[in-house]
C-alpha cells in the first residue's frame, strides 16, 4: 500500500516568504526592483503568455512555489536566437523551470498534414511562431548557455511525453529521452506540483540536484543503478514461457484469452491475478526497458516497451523504469501520488489575479478567453482512449475539488473577470463527468493494471455516481449573478447513461443547444483500437438526451466527432462511417485527421503497425493497418465529408477501386452523386491520354530495348 506523502502546505516557508504576495510574478527588473528583490530564487520559462489564471500551467505552478516562500520570476516566449533573453531577470539563486506551455510545442505549430499553423491561442495578438519547435528543448540549452552553473528542471506535457525513446511523427522516427537532448538535469513528469514543491526546499536546503534521485514523478540520468534492487529484465521478447492458472478479473477483454506470458520478464507487463498476488516490491525493484539502440531498429520491441510502459502507470504498483541510451541510463521514478482534495484546493485558491500579465496591453489572447470564465473541477482521466495522452500526462486516478472551493472560484470569476455577464464558459477538465468518480476500493485500486476503468466494459469496482457532479450543478447556478453555465469539457456519455438525473441535469440547464459528443467513429474495428465504446451506447445516450429535451421543452441537438485515419480504420471501415453519417443526417465541418503524439498507444500503432493492448510476439502478435500516405490519410479525411463537392471525385475512383459502384448515384442509398456529364467527358478524355501516354511509352521501350510489350 502506497503511503500518503507530506502535504504540500505542511512545509516551512522558505525565508523570502517576507517579501509577500506579489501582484503579477514579475516578468523584468523593474518589476523586482518594484517588489524589493535584488535577485530570482526560481525563474520560470514558458512557451505561453503569462496569463495569471489556475487553467495556465505556469501560473500554477509559480503561484504554488510563491506560497512556500520563493521569489519566482516568468521569462515567456523569449526569443531563443539570443541566450541574452534569458538573462533578463538576472541568474536564479536556485534553479530555472522551463516548460513549453499547455500544448506540445509541435501539436501547437504544425497540424495533423504536417503544415504550419497561421495562429497561436497562447500568443497576444494570435500570432503564429512566438516559441521554437521542440521548445523544451530550444530553451533549456539556452539556460545554460545563459548560466551554465544553475540547474535546470524540465517539465510540462512535451516534456512528460518525452521521458523515454519516443516515436517522433515530425521526423518519422525514433528520437532520444528530452532529457538527453535538452541537457537538462531533471525532468518532472505528470503534474508536478508536490515533486517540485519537495525539490525546491531540498536545493534551497543545500542539496546538490544531482543527488535528488528518490522523489517519484522524476526522471533522470544514472550513472550508478541503486543496489539491492531487483531488476526485471524486460529488453527482449522471448518464447512463451509457462500458461497462466488463474483467472485475470483486471484484464481487459481480449487479454482474458490469453493463456501464456509472452516476455522473459512477464511479471514486468502482465496483470496479476489478483490484489493479494502482487510480490514484487515495487518500492525495490525497477524494470530493464529495450534500449534506445534497440528500439530505434526493431518496431516489435518498440510495441513491446509501449505496453510495458502502460502497465507501470499506477502510483500504487509501478515499479521504476529504466532505459539505456548509449552509455548511460535514463532512470524514472514511480508516478506521482496525486493529491488530496485538499491540497488540489490549496492549490486552485491560490491569489490568481485570472487576468494577463499587465505587459500585453489590450492584446487579446485567445486561450484566455476561451477559459476565463471556466473553473477546472477535477484532473486525471480514467477513460484510457489510445490517442489521448491525458492519462500518461495526468494519470487515472481522478482528483477533484471541494465543492465549497469551486463555488468560491465561481464567486471570484463574478466579481474578478472583466466584463463578466454572468455566462460561465465550463464546469469540468480532461472530461465534463468524472468528478468524484473513483475506484469503490482503495486496496483493489493500488492492485489494479487495467489500462481503462470503462473498456471494454464500465468496471464493477468503479464508482458511477453522478450525484456530486449534479448537486455541483444544482448549487452553482444558485449563486447571485450567474445567469448561464454551459458544460464544454468532452462528455463520457457511456458513464452518463449509468445515471439518468445526471443526463437530465444536463440537458434542462447545461446545454445550450447543440451539445458535443465524440463515438470518434462507427465501426468495431478502429474502436477496438481506440479503446471507445460501441454504438450502442451512443444510441441510449441519444434516446436519452432527446427525451430530457423533449420533457425540458427544448429542440436541441447532438453533434458528434469523428477522427479519420486512425490505426485499424481501413477504407471500407471509413466508407461505412460515412454511410452512417449520412444516414443519420449529419454534414461534418470540422474533421480531426488522427495526430500521432508522443508516447500515445495509438502512435505505437501507427509506428509499428502492431497491437500493443495484445501481447507481442515475434510470430502471430496481431497487425493493424495505419493509413500513412498522403492520399491514404486525404481519402480518410474525405469520407467524413462526403457531402463535399471537391471530396467527390476522390470518392468515386475510391469507392469504384472498392467495388461499391451502388454507392455513386442519386439514389437514397448512394453515398456521392455521378458524374455530370461534363465530368464524364473530361474523365474519358483523361483515361484516353492516360492509355495513349502508356502506348507510346511501350512502343519506346519496345524500340529502344528489344523487350516484349508485356513481358513476364
Amino acid at each position: 500500500m502506497t503511503t500518503q506523502p507530506k502535504a504540500i502546505y505542511d512545509y516551512r516557508k522558505y525565508w523570502a516568504e517576507c517579501f509577500g504576495t506579489a501582484p503579477f510574478l514579475p516578468m523584468s527588473r523593474e518589476e523586482m526592483d518594484q517588489l524589493g528583490w535584488d535577485s530570482c530564487d526560481i525563474i520560470l520559462v514558458t512557451g505561453d503568455a503569462y496569463v495569471d489564471h489556475p487553467s495556465f500551467g505556469m501560473a500554477v505552478i509559480g503561484r504554488t512555489l510563491e506560497a512556500q516562500g520563493f521569489r519566482v520570476g516568468i521569462i515567456a516566449q523569449p526569443e531563443w536566437q539570443s541566450a541574452d533573453n534569458f538573462k533578463v531577470l538576472g541568474k536564479p539563486n536556485l534553479y530555472f523551470g522551463v516548460t513549453a506551455g499547455n500544448m506540445d510545442s509541435m501539436i501547437n505549430r504544425y497540424t495533423a498534414d504536417k503544415r504550419y499553423r497561421n495562429d497561436d491561442a497562447y500568443t497576444p495578438g494570435d500570432v503564429a511562431g512566438k516559441r521554437p519547435d521542440r521548445a523544451v528543448t530550444v530553451y533549456t540549452q539556452k539556460c545554460k548557455e545563459a548560466f551554465n552553473d544553475v540547474p535546470v528542471i524540465i517539465g510540462g506535457i512535451e516534456a512528460s511525453l518525452r521521458r523515454l525513446a519516443h516515436y517522433d511523427y515530425w521526423s518519422e522516427s525514433i528520437r532520444r529521452s528530452v532529457l538527453l537532448d535538452s541537457t537538462a538535469d531533471i525532468l518532472l513528469f505528470g503534474n508536478a506540483e508536490r515533486a517540485l514543491v519537495e525539490i525546491s526546499h531540498r536545493i534551497a536546503n543545500g542539496e546538490k540536484i544531482k543527488d535528488i534521485q528518490d522523489i517519484r514523478g522524476t526522471a533522470f540520468l544514472r550513472k550508478q543503478l541503486p543496489e539491492n534492487w531487483e531488476e526485471i529484465d524486460s529488453t527482449r521478447i522471448d518464447q512463451p514461457g509457462k500458461p497462466m492458472v488463474k483467472k485475470n478479473p483486471y484484464a481487459m477483454e481480449e487479454e482474458k484469452q490469453e493463456k501464456e506470458a509472452d516476455f522473459s520478464g512477464a511479471e514486468a507487463v502482465t496483470i496479476l491475478p489478483d490484489p493479494a498476488a502482487v510480490q514484487t516490491d515495487p518500492e525495490g525493484s525497477f524494470i530493464r526497458l529495450p534500449s534506445y539502440e534497440d528500439v530505434k531498429k526493431d518496431t516489435l520491441l518498440y510495441a513491446h516497451t509501449d505496453r510495458i510502459f502502460h502497465k507501470e502507470t499506477n502510483p500504487g504498483n509501478a515499479r521504476c523504469l529504466v532505459q539505456r541510451h548509449g552509455r548511460n541510463d535514463i532512470w524514472l521514478n514511480q508516478p506521482p501520488i496525486p493529491l488530496t482534495t485538499e491540497e488540489l484546493d490549496w492549490v486552485f485558491e491560490m491569489p490568481y489575479q485570472r487576468v494577463p500579465h499587465p505587459v500585453y496591453g489590450d492584446a487579446k489572447i485567445p486561450a484566455y478567453d476561451m477559459i476565463k470564465t471556466s473553473v477546472n473541477i477535477m484532473r486525471g482521466c480514467f477513460g484510457g482512449c489510445t490517442f489521448c495522452s491525458i492519462t500518461e500526462h495526468e494519470g487515472r486516478i481522478i482528483q477533484s475539488r471541494s465543492e465549497e472551493s469551486i463555488l468560491n472560484e465561481l464567486e471570484q470569476i463574478r466579481d474578478k473577470t472583466p466584463g463578466f455577464v454572468g455566462q460561465i464558459s465550463d464546469l469540468g477538465g480532461p472530461t465534463a463527468n468524472m468528478y468524484r468518480l473513483n475506484c469503490k476500493s482503495k486496496e483493489i485500486e493500488e492492485s489494479c493494471r487495467r489500462l481503462s476503468c470503462v473498456y471494454p466494459t464500465i468496471c464493477s469496482n468503479l464508482n458511477t455516481d453522478h450525484s456530486p457532479t449534479t448537486q455541483l450543478y444544482r448549487k452553482a447556478r444558485e449563486i447571485p449573478g450567474i445567469k448561464k453555465i454551459a458544460i464544454a469539457s468532452g462528455l463520457r456519455y457511456d458513464l452518463a447513461v449509468e445515471d439518468p438525473e445526471y443526463v437530465k441535469e444536463l440537458v434542462t440547464h447545461h446545454v445550450g443547444g447543440y451539445l458535443k459528443i465524440a463515438p470518434e467513429h462507427s465501426e468495431d474495428g478502429p474502436l477496438t483500437k481506440m479503446m471507445k465504446p460501441g454504438m450502442g451506447t451512443y444510441d441510449a445516450f441519444k434516446k436519452m438526451f432527446e427525451q430530457f429535451s423533449k420533457e425540458a421543452g427544448k429542440e436541441q441537438y447532438l453533434i458528434p466527432y469523428f477522427i479519420s485515419a486512425h490505426p485499424g480504420s481501413t477504407d471500407e471501415d471509413m466508407m461505412n462511417l460515412a454511410l452512417w453519417l449520412k444516414g443519420n443526417g449529419f454534414r461534418v465541418d470540422q474533421v480531426q485527421n488522427f495526430y500521432p503524439s508522443p508516447m500515445a498507444t495509438a502512435s505505437t500503432m501507427y509506428y509499428t503497425e502492431r497491437n500493443p493492448l495484445r501481447p507481442i510476439k515475434r510470430k502471430g502478435s496481431e497487425l493493424v493497418f495505419s493509413a500513412k500516405t498522403k492520399d491514404q490519410r486525404r481519402l480518410h479525411k474525405a469520407f467524413l465529408r462526403y457531402h463535399d463537392p471537391d471530396n467527390w471525385s476522390m470518392l468515386r475512383a475510391a469507392l469504384r477501386k472498392m467495388g461499391r459502384e451502388d454507392l455513386i448515384g442519386r439514389g437514397k442509398k448512394c453515398l456521392v452523386p455521378a458524374e455530370t456529364r461534363r465530368e464524364q467527358e473530361k474523365y474519358q478524355r483523361e483515361r484516353k491520354m492516360k492509355s495513349g501516354a502508356r502506348r507510346k511509352f511501350q512502343h519506346a521501350r519496345t524500340q529502344h530495348t528489344g523487350l516484349p510489350k508485356n513481358p513476364k
